[in-house]
């Protein structure tokens, strides 16, 4: 209904914000991650996802349209609804949540608010073929020109951009390292492909 909402926050509440916009203050609710970054007086673009129900309409809101797309992703999972998913974005970051997905990591997933063990799984079992490391590295995958030199040297350059794409999620280089070590990959290999190979071993 809504696509986004500019304005000056009224008030930061609990789980809501008042963005007041021509006049008229609207309630939209929003993660615990988003309203601490946000203040009274600030003048914001927030974007929205309108959930309609018999008895009533509330609008979800968020600082960014990646966060809002993840939402409404996140909304396709059976048993998931808005209060749920707005519950997981509270708890951890989008790309946090996509690296879990992609290892198949259920126990992180499963300490989010409201997720359960049981919505966890489901999580990655809906999700797994609709997140990829590429959301996370924005193409850099498809920047690895593996078709020059020496297979050798091939595989060691993606090896290398996928070191350092563990590392900027978090890993340690000795980890990141282990992981790729175990794995069986051919020289043609995308950086995205290995990543991916690499949280499912971490």
């Amino acid at each position: 209904m809504y696509a986004y909402f500019i304005g000056k926050v009224a008030q930061v509440g609990a789980d809501s914000i008042v963005l007041e916009t021509n006049g008229i203050g609207y309630n939209i609710i929003m993660s615990a991650r988003d309203l601490s970054e946000i203040i009274p007086g600030d003048e914001l673009r927030i974007y929205t996802y309108t959930s309609v129900r018999e008895d009533a309409i509330w609008l979800y809101g968020f600082l960014d349209r990646e966060t809002l797309s993840f939402f409404k992703l996140l909304l396709t999972v059976n048993g998931v609804g808005p209060k749920g998913a707005l519950g997981i974005l509270s708890g951890a970051s989008v790309d946090d949540i996509r690296v879990a997905i992609i290892a198949q990591d259920a126990k992180t997933l499963s300490k989010l608010p409201g997720i359960g063990a049981k919505t966890a799984a489901r999580i990655i079992l809906d999700l797994k073929d609709k997140v990829s490391a590429g959301d996370i590295l924005g193409g850099l995958g498809e920047d690895v020109n593996t078709s020059s030199g020496h297979t050798s040297s091939a595989k060691t350059g993606v090896k290398a951009e996928a070191t350092e794409v563990l590392t900027t999620l978090g890993y340690s280089a000795s980890e990141a390292m282990r992981a790729l070590n175990r794995l069986e990959y051919s020289e043609d290999i995308s950086t995205e492909d290995l990543v991916t190979m690499a949280l499912r071993e971490l």
